[in-house]
């Protein structure tokens, strides 16, 4: 029969191994999830940076053309700026849902993939 010593260090030797165990099992599933959802948004933050810039060169243009026929350059760039803030404001008062929950439930299908 065992001594009460050896039955106490035998399982504190089990505890520390499933200690350890469930410590590397976290690491690994924190890896296999970070190594899912970064590359997934490194990739959509690229489009939307490459859109981003279209958008930002047309509305110059669009500017510039405008500023051209009202006689000044500065009239066409501060008809865009208030086109953006009108735009803006729709987003932030009706859109702000609908762009928030989609993206929160991407980032969650990500994770939990």
């Amino acid at each position: 029969m065992e001594t009460p010593k050896s039955l106490i260090e035998l399982l504190y030797e089990k505890i520390e191994e499933y200690g350890i165990t469930t410590y590397e099992l976290t690491k690994l599933k924190l890896l296999k999830t970070t190594a899912i959802v970064v590359p997934s948004l490194l990739s959509r933050l690229i489009v939307v940076f490459v859109i981003s810039t279209f958008i930002l060169f047309l509305s110059v243009g669009i500017a510039l053309l405008l500023g051209e026929w009202l006689g000044k350059l500065y009239y066409g760039f501060f008809i865009i700026a208030v086109f953006y803030l009108v735009v803006g404001i729709v987003m932030h008062f009706y859109l702000h849902k609908w762009i928030k929950k989609p993206v929160a439930d991407l980032i969650i299908k990500q994770v939990l993939k």
